[in-house]
Protein backbone atom coordinates (compact mmCIF):
# COMPACT_ATOMS: atom_id res chain seq x y z
CA UNK A 1 0.00 0.00 0.00
CA UNK A 2 2.83 2.28 0.49
CA UNK A 3 4.54 1.38 -2.51
CA UNK A 4 1.42 2.29 -4.40
CA UNK A 5 1.04 5.65 -3.16
CA UNK A 6 4.44 6.91 -3.33
CA UNK A 7 4.40 6.33 -6.77
CA UNK A 8 4.34 9.25 -8.92
CA UNK A 9 3.05 8.46 -11.98
CA UNK A 10 -0.47 8.34 -10.01
CA UNK A 11 -2.83 10.89 -10.04
CA UNK A 12 -3.62 10.65 -6.63
CA UNK A 13 0.12 9.90 -5.64
CA UNK A 14 1.37 10.86 -2.21
CA UNK A 15 4.21 12.27 -3.58
CA UNK A 16 2.52 15.07 -5.19
CA UNK A 17 1.22 16.31 -1.86
CA UNK A 18 4.98 16.24 -0.95
CA UNK A 19 5.67 18.64 -3.97
CA UNK A 20 3.06 20.79 -3.04
CA UNK A 21 4.43 21.36 0.65
CA UNK A 22 7.77 21.97 -0.65
CA UNK A 23 6.99 24.04 -3.19
CA UNK A 24 5.34 26.06 -0.14
CA UNK A 25 8.46 26.14 1.83
CA UNK A 26 10.40 27.49 -1.70
CA UNK A 27 8.03 29.84 -1.83
CA UNK A 28 8.70 31.13 2.00
CA UNK A 29 11.99 31.44 1.06
CA UNK A 30 11.67 33.06 -2.72
CA UNK A 31 9.92 35.88 -0.31
CA UNK A 32 13.09 36.65 0.35
CA UNK A 33 14.44 37.66 -2.79
CA UNK A 34 13.94 41.23 -3.06
CA UNK A 35 14.47 42.96 -6.92
CA UNK A 36 13.21 45.63 -8.66
CA UNK A 37 12.43 43.61 -11.95
CA UNK A 38 11.18 40.21 -12.46
CA UNK A 39 12.89 37.55 -10.46
CA UNK A 40 15.04 35.01 -12.55
CA UNK A 41 14.82 31.31 -11.95
CA UNK A 42 17.10 28.96 -13.64
CA UNK A 43 15.08 25.24 -13.34
CA UNK A 44 16.90 22.46 -13.91
CA UNK A 45 15.58 19.54 -15.48
CA UNK A 46 12.22 21.36 -14.85
CA UNK A 47 8.74 21.63 -17.15
CA UNK A 48 6.19 23.91 -17.52
CA UNK A 49 3.98 21.54 -16.15
CA UNK A 50 5.03 21.62 -12.65
CA UNK A 51 4.95 25.09 -12.18
CA UNK A 52 1.59 24.65 -13.77
CA UNK A 53 0.59 22.66 -11.06
CA UNK A 54 1.76 25.17 -9.03
CA UNK A 55 -0.53 27.76 -9.80
CA UNK A 56 2.37 29.60 -10.21
CA UNK A 57 2.41 30.57 -14.35
CA UNK A 58 0.62 33.60 -14.12
CA UNK A 59 2.87 35.15 -12.17
CA UNK A 60 4.36 38.07 -14.00
CA UNK A 61 7.13 38.72 -11.05
CA UNK A 62 9.39 36.01 -12.02
CA UNK A 63 10.83 34.83 -15.46
CA UNK A 64 11.80 31.01 -15.56
CA UNK A 65 14.71 29.27 -17.74
CA UNK A 66 13.65 25.45 -18.13
CA UNK A 67 16.97 23.76 -18.76
CA UNK A 68 16.92 20.18 -19.71
CA UNK A 69 18.96 17.74 -22.43
CA UNK A 70 16.54 18.74 -25.06
CA UNK A 71 14.96 21.90 -25.98
CA UNK A 72 10.88 21.98 -25.41
CA UNK A 73 7.74 23.58 -26.24
CA UNK A 74 6.61 26.52 -23.70
CA UNK A 75 3.20 28.54 -23.80
CA UNK A 76 3.78 30.79 -21.30
CA UNK A 77 5.22 34.38 -21.86
CA UNK A 78 7.64 34.29 -18.92
CA UNK A 79 9.05 30.71 -19.45
CA UNK A 80 11.76 29.45 -21.86
CA UNK A 81 13.32 26.43 -22.67
CA UNK A 82 17.05 25.49 -23.68
CA UNK A 83 18.94 22.42 -23.80
CA UNK A 84 22.05 22.18 -21.62
CA UNK A 85 24.01 19.64 -19.90
CA UNK A 86 23.80 20.55 -15.65
CA UNK A 87 27.29 19.46 -15.32
CA UNK A 88 28.41 22.37 -17.55
CA UNK A 89 26.62 25.55 -17.55
CA UNK A 90 29.70 27.49 -19.26
CA UNK A 91 26.83 29.63 -21.50
CA UNK A 92 25.48 31.40 -18.50
CA UNK A 93 27.32 34.22 -16.54
CA UNK A 94 28.33 34.03 -13.12
CA UNK A 95 25.17 35.28 -10.50
CA UNK A 96 23.32 35.19 -13.72
CA UNK A 97 20.23 33.92 -12.05
CA UNK A 98 18.63 34.82 -8.97
CA UNK A 99 17.90 31.93 -8.00
CA UNK A 100 18.70 27.69 -9.25
CA UNK A 101 16.12 25.74 -8.55
CA UNK A 102 16.08 21.93 -8.34
CA UNK A 103 13.77 18.98 -8.42
CA UNK A 104 14.61 15.01 -8.02
CA UNK A 105 17.62 15.49 -11.03
CA UNK A 106 21.53 15.31 -9.57
CA UNK A 107 20.97 12.18 -8.28
CA UNK A 108 20.67 11.13 -12.40
CA UNK A 109 24.02 12.12 -13.17
CA UNK A 110 25.82 8.93 -13.87
CA UNK A 111 28.87 10.22 -11.54
CA UNK A 112 30.05 11.59 -8.49
CA UNK A 113 31.93 13.47 -10.29
CA UNK A 114 29.11 15.40 -12.83
CA UNK A 115 27.10 15.77 -9.24
CA UNK A 116 30.08 17.81 -7.96
CA UNK A 117 30.02 20.12 -11.63
CA UNK A 118 26.41 20.26 -11.59
CA UNK A 119 26.69 21.86 -7.46
CA UNK A 120 29.46 23.59 -8.38
CA UNK A 121 27.68 25.29 -11.48
CA UNK A 122 24.38 25.66 -9.14
CA UNK A 123 26.29 27.80 -6.99
CA UNK A 124 28.50 29.66 -9.59
CA UNK A 125 25.31 30.94 -11.55
CA UNK A 126 22.76 31.63 -8.89
CA UNK A 127 22.92 34.21 -6.03
CA UNK A 128 20.50 31.66 -4.72
CA UNK A 129 19.81 27.89 -4.82
CA UNK A 130 16.87 25.36 -3.61
CA UNK A 131 18.17 21.81 -4.90
CA UNK A 132 16.32 18.49 -3.68
CA UNK A 133 16.94 15.14 -4.17
CA UNK A 134 15.61 11.95 -2.67
CA UNK A 135 17.19 10.61 0.60
CA UNK A 136 19.40 7.54 0.27
CA UNK A 137 18.49 5.66 3.37
CA UNK A 138 14.67 5.52 2.73
CA UNK A 139 13.92 2.64 2.04
CA UNK A 140 12.08 2.29 -0.71
CA UNK A 141 13.66 3.41 -3.85
CA UNK A 142 12.27 6.33 -5.54
CA UNK A 143 12.54 5.13 -9.25
CA UNK A 144 12.13 1.28 -9.37
CA UNK A 145 9.69 1.45 -5.72
CA UNK A 146 11.23 -1.72 -4.69
CA UNK A 147 12.07 -1.58 -0.95
CA UNK A 148 16.05 -1.41 -0.22
CA UNK A 149 16.61 -1.54 -4.14
CA UNK A 150 19.65 0.92 -3.75
CA UNK A 151 21.37 -1.89 -1.52
CA UNK A 152 21.00 -4.47 -4.17
CA UNK A 153 23.99 -6.04 -5.76
CA UNK A 154 25.01 -4.32 -8.92
CA UNK A 155 24.09 -7.03 -10.98
CA UNK A 156 20.38 -8.02 -9.00
CA UNK A 157 19.77 -4.85 -9.40
CA UNK A 158 20.13 -4.75 -13.26
CA UNK A 159 18.65 -8.43 -13.58
CA UNK A 160 15.50 -6.83 -12.06
CA UNK A 161 15.70 -4.05 -14.73
CA UNK A 162 16.20 -6.43 -17.60
CA UNK A 163 13.10 -8.42 -17.05
CA UNK A 164 10.62 -6.50 -14.67
CA UNK A 165 8.46 -3.60 -15.07
CA UNK A 166 9.06 -1.72 -11.60
CA UNK A 167 8.25 1.63 -10.32
CA UNK A 168 8.68 4.13 -13.03
CA UNK A 169 10.22 2.16 -15.51
CA UNK A 170 9.34 -0.13 -17.85
CA UNK A 171 11.49 -3.48 -18.11
CA UNK A 172 14.75 -2.83 -20.33
CA UNK A 173 14.43 -3.35 -24.46
CA UNK A 174 18.16 -4.99 -23.23
CA UNK A 175 20.98 -5.76 -20.94
CA UNK A 176 22.88 -2.73 -21.88
CA UNK A 177 19.86 -0.72 -21.37
CA UNK A 178 19.50 -2.03 -18.10
CA UNK A 179 23.21 -1.54 -17.17
CA UNK A 180 23.22 2.42 -17.68
CA UNK A 181 20.24 2.79 -16.31
CA UNK A 182 21.22 1.21 -12.98
CA UNK A 183 24.34 2.92 -13.45
CA UNK A 184 22.34 6.58 -14.25
CA UNK A 185 20.71 7.00 -11.08
CA UNK A 186 22.97 7.29 -7.73
CA UNK A 187 21.11 8.35 -4.88
CA UNK A 188 22.78 10.92 -2.31
CA UNK A 189 23.20 11.15 0.96
CA UNK A 190 22.51 14.15 3.43
CA UNK A 191 26.33 14.33 4.16
CA UNK A 192 27.12 13.59 0.20
CA UNK A 193 24.92 17.28 -0.37
CA UNK A 194 26.12 18.27 1.92
CA UNK A 195 29.60 17.97 0.99
CA UNK A 196 28.50 19.47 -2.70
CA UNK A 197 26.57 22.86 -1.00
CA UNK A 198 29.14 23.64 2.01
CA UNK A 199 26.94 26.84 1.93
CA UNK A 200 23.33 25.29 2.09
CA UNK A 201 20.97 25.17 5.01
CA UNK A 202 18.85 21.49 4.82
CA UNK A 203 15.63 20.56 4.80
CA UNK A 204 14.37 17.60 5.15
CA UNK A 205 11.06 16.12 3.68
CA UNK A 206 9.52 13.39 6.44
CA UNK A 207 7.09 9.97 5.99
CA UNK A 208 6.74 7.89 8.76
CA UNK A 209 9.16 9.16 10.61
CA UNK A 210 12.07 8.87 7.92
CA UNK A 211 13.73 11.56 5.50
CA UNK A 212 12.55 10.59 2.16
CA UNK A 213 14.45 13.83 0.72
CA UNK A 214 16.88 16.38 0.96
CA UNK A 215 16.93 19.71 0.15
CA UNK A 216 19.89 22.06 0.11
CA UNK A 217 19.49 25.75 -0.16
CA UNK A 218 20.85 28.85 0.48
CA UNK A 219 18.51 32.49 0.26
CA UNK A 220 18.65 35.11 2.49
CA UNK A 221 18.07 35.03 5.89
CA UNK A 222 14.62 36.48 7.04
Amino acid sequence: MIIKILNPSLGNSINQKFRENRFKFFLSLLERVKSDKPIQILDIGGTEIFWERMNFTDNNNVNITLLNLEKVPVKYNNFKSIKGDSSDLSFFKDKEFDVVFSNSVIEHLFSGDNQKKMSDEVMRVGKFYYVQTPNFFFPIEPHWLVPFFQFFPFKTRVFLTNNFNLGQYSKSANRNEAIKRVNEVKLLTEKQMKNYFQDGKVYREMFLGLVKSITLYRFPEK
